[in-house]
């Protein structure tokens, strides 16, 4: 980011230059107005920090030049006398912040990154901007921004680099529900030899026990009732691509050993065959679950366990890697702007705002919904804090929940059941078939519930 610093004494210059230039910031200096207008002239000025009492001409009057002469400069106002009027017309005028001398620059750098994540954010909805942020052998859908400027996610995206190149090295990918383990699993395959093959993406949770074998190994022709022709498993079907294995750790321990000794021999048997076939396949595993722990309890198996993580990336929630939310929203806003057909080309700063103050427990996938749900319901060119009430209303819960209150009437039975399918949806990303598990209850009874307490989910 470059910054212009334009103030008539010398020592404010330098303090605040002393302050910031150890923070990847490029700083420029002006001592007066027309020295300011040179610089900007000359050189993109992302912020300008300016004071309001200046020789030549008034800051207000300065401000008001920058933002009509150069509109994508965002300015911050600093002066030594608190006069309110001042403050109310810069702000009015499109200034971002006002600071009172003296003042704390710790407090002015904060407002600097935060007026840098906006930026960024507002640069990645021009056009041709978000090819930028992706690896460049892979390109995708709404949620290709997951490969952002974290470093944790330039981390993942250089071990998916890595692990390409060993195109039959199985991987497991672990994360929370919601942070894209299967986007990082497509990247793979789109990284690596394979890519020209199929890539067959299978929830291990949503497959019966009964029908294990002939949906992964396929069966043939009078196996079994219903059985009118011959047909391959994933395992075939996936020839020369990927099987990607969500959801592995909820295999149960019998298919585990059928599952492992497929990896080992490299075969299969369809049912009612007794012919094995080679198979020439990817497998790329995923889980929100703890594997170590599955394995020491007896709930999976060691051998499986270590055969799957011959290469583990992991991949960290959205909290702990704040600075890629401005990107994926941007990213987002630009998606189902462009998919719902609605022309919003801004992103009010108080957004932003809000967004990092939110922890995120669905992660990228409840971002990537909040954000399509703002969209359908503005009816504006600009995104703005009104179009997250829903996010307001689970924050002013978060913000009240330490606070000590009167004691609360007691909830019915159908108020803490309706709560806890709420929380479980908000968990699971608003994903239903997820959400049934975390509930430990079927899919079709959580579909029943979702309609006798009128609940409105956003997922599947």
């Amino acid at each position: 980011m470059r910054l212009l610093v334009l103030d008539d004494e010398a020592g404010i210059r330098e303090e605040i230059d002393e302050y910031l230039s150890s923070r990847n910031l490029e700083i420029k200096h002006a001592a007066s107005p027309s020295e300011a207008f040179r610089v900007l002239s000359g050189t993109p000025i992302d912020i300008a920090i300016l004071d309001i009492r200046l020789p030549e001409m008034n800051g207000l009057e300065v401000l008001r030049r920058v933002k009509r002469q150069y509109p994508a400069t965002e300015v911050i106002i600093m002066s030594g006398h608190g006069d309110m009027d001042n403050v109310i017309d810069a702000l009015r005028m499109g200034a971002i912040d006002y600071f009172k001398k003296p003042f704390r620059l710790k407090d002015l750098l904060e407002t600097i990154e935060k007026t840098a994540s906006y930026i960024s954010a507002s640069r990645l909805l021009q056009p041709d901007n978000l090819c930028q942020v992706l690896p460049g052998a892979f390109s995708g859908d709404g949620s290709a921004a997951l490969f952002s400027v974290s470093p944790a996610m330039k981390n993942v995206v250089a071990q998916m680099h890595q692990v390409a190149r060993a195109s039959d090295t199985t991987v497991l990918i672990t994360g929370e529900s919601g942070t894209g383990k299967e986007l990082i699993a497509r990247g793979i395959h789109q990284l690596s030899d394979r890519k020209d093959g199929p890539f067959y993406a299978v929830n291990c949770s949503s497959v019966p026990d009964e029908l294990f074998e002939s949906e992964f190994f396929g069966y043939k022709k009078g196996a079994f009732t219903g059985a009118f022709a011959d047909k391959p498993g994933w395992f075939e079907a996936a020839k020369g691509g990927v099987l990607f294995l969500d959801e592995i750790g909820d295999l149960k321990p019998g298919l585990q050993a059928k599952l492992l000794r497929v990896l080992d021999e490299r075969r299969v048997t369809r049912l009612g065959s007794t012919q094995p076939r080679k198979i020439n396949v990817r497998l790329v595993a995923a889980t929100n679950q703890d594997l170590e722990k599955l394995q020491q309890e007896g709930r999976f198996r060691g051998d499986l366990y270590h055969r799957l993580n011959a290469f583990v990336i992991h991949i960290p929630p959205l909290r702990e890697r704040r600075e890629a939310i401005p990107v994926l929203t941007a990213h987002f806003l630009k998606y189902y702007a462009e998919k719902l057909g609605r022309k919003i080309i801004k992103l009010d700063k108080e957004v932003l705002d809000m967004l990092d103050q939110y922890d995120f427990p669905g992660n990228v996938r409840e971002l990537r919904h909040m954000i399509e749900r703002a969209v359908i319901v503005c009816e504006c060119s600009k995104l703005d804090a009104s179009h997250f009430q829903h996010l307001k209303m689970k924050m002013s819960k978060t913000d009240t929940a330490g606070e000590t209150q009167s004691p609360p009437t007691n909830p019915t039975l159908g108020e803490i059941e309706k709560e806890t399918i709420l929380n479980a949806l908000e968990q699971a990303g608003h994903n239903k078939s997820q959400a049934a598990r975390i509930l430990n209850i079927s899919r079709q009874a959580l579909d029943r519930r979702i309609v006798k307490f009128g609940i409105e989910p956003l997922g599947r």
